[in-house]
Parts: C-alpha cells; structure tokens; sequence
C-alpha cells in the first residue's frame, strides 16, 4: 500500500473518531481511493430514503459522468444491498447488467466500475464507486482497503442518520408538548373542548402562515406574561 494511501485511510479514521463533518469524512474517502487505485472518476453516495444520492465526487473529464440519484432497488445500489460487498461490472462483461463479487472479478485485463458499499448493521446506508477509462486489475490487499473504508464511513453515516432521527423526535415531542400546553390555554381561558382548541389553533396557524408550533408558543408566552402581571399587582 502506498505510503500516501495509508495516511489517508488514517484520515477518514480519524474522521469517524473526531465525528467531523460527512462530507469531510466522503472527501477524504474520494482522495482515497483515487489515490490508491488512480481511478478515472469516483463517486460517493449517501442514502436518503429508498434513494442514494450523489454526495462528494472527483472526475478527470469535465461533464464526462452522470451524477444522477439512484434507487436503492436498481443498478449497482440493489447489488450492493444484496451482497453488502464490493462488486464490480466490465463494459464488455457476457453477463450483461449483473454485478459480480471480488472472487469473480477480471484479472485480465481487470474491471471497469466498481462499487463499493457503506455499510451499518447490514443495513446499505451509501456507496462509492470507481471507474476506468480502460480494464484495470484489482489485488486482494486493494479490495480489503476499500472494504474496511466501507465499513469504517459506513458506520459513521449510520451514527449520523441515528443523531439526525432522535433530533428530529425531540423536536417532534416539544412541539406535541407545546401543543397540548397551548390547548390546555385555549381551554382554560376560552372554555373550548380540547378538539375545538386543537383547530383553533390550526386555524391561527393557517391565517398567519407560521408553524403550529410557533403558535403555541405565542399563546403560552401570552398566558405566562399575564400570570406574571396579575401575581405582581394583586
């Protein structure tokens, strides 16, 4: 392995370690693997959904690759969920679209795309993948590098999409808990049912153009600035 090569792989590591950006962390794979095998253009995908989106990404000619979105259940994204291992397709390959693992790879004269998966709890969390211009031939030890990468990004976007969801249902439990803290107001002060407190409030937030939870807010900041006044002066 080159020496240059190596640093990099203790990059992305240290990457994962810091918990620094993802894009940080797919840059410093693109430099990788360019760099290891001199591919002709790279790609790195993210998941979002059922579709990997393209991310980070480095070609020699201008205009000469498609970064298009692709559904996890087409292409190489449905090889790589299936085998949950690099595969590779030669242009000129008897077999057409199928994608083969490394046991089947060309030695002569090698491949010319190859994916590899980012992988977390055996689940397909993105992807990179790699192209020659002409066949090129892959060793053991370059297939277990890229693999490792895999395994290493992968488990690192896998923390980043747990982060996201459970701040995501944080923010979804204060805004239920703003709610039903404006309801109970509506209720209180308006003697309304709680159903009829709920589209009260949809209806302010419909008129005003601002989020339910905006809404809410305003109408318990009102209560609790009257409550402070009249607990002053009484």
């Amino acid at each position: 392995m080159p020496d240059d090569a190596l640093t990099l792989f203790h990059k992305i590591a240290d990457h994962v370690r810091n918990g620094d950006t993802v894009d940080e962390t797919l840059a410093s794979t693109v430099r990788l693997a360019t760099t290891l095998v001199s591919c002709d253009e790279c790609c790195t995908y993210v998941r979002q959904g059922d579709e990997l989106i393209p991310w980070v990404w480095k070609h020699v000619s201008d205009g000469s690759f498609e970064r298009s979105t692709i559904a996890v259940s087409q292409g190489f994204a449905a090889a790589l969920a299936a085998q949950r291992q690099p595969v590779a397709q030669s242009v000129n390959s008897a077999l057409g679209t199928a994608f083969r693992v490394f046991e089947e790879w060309s030695t002569d004269p090698g491949e010319t795309f190859i994916a590899v998966p980012f992988v977390s709890r055996s689940k397909l969390v993105g992807a990179i993948t790699l192209r020659h211009h002409r066949p090129r031939p892959y060793n053991s030890c370059e297939y277990r590098l890229l693999a490792s990468v895999g395994y290493f990004v992968g488990a690192d976007l896998g923390i980043s999409q747990l982060e996201r969801e459970n701040s995501d249902l944080f923010l979804e439990l204060e805004t239920r808990k703003l709610v039903e803290r404006g309801k109970g107001i509506l209720q209180r002060e308006l003697g309304l049912s709680p159903d009829e407190a709920f589209f009260a409030l949809q209806r302010q937030s419909r008129e005003k153009r601002r989020p339910l939870k905006e809404i809410a807010q305003a109408i318990t900041l009102s209560a609790e600035v009257k409550g402070s006044a009249r607990t002053q002066y009484s």
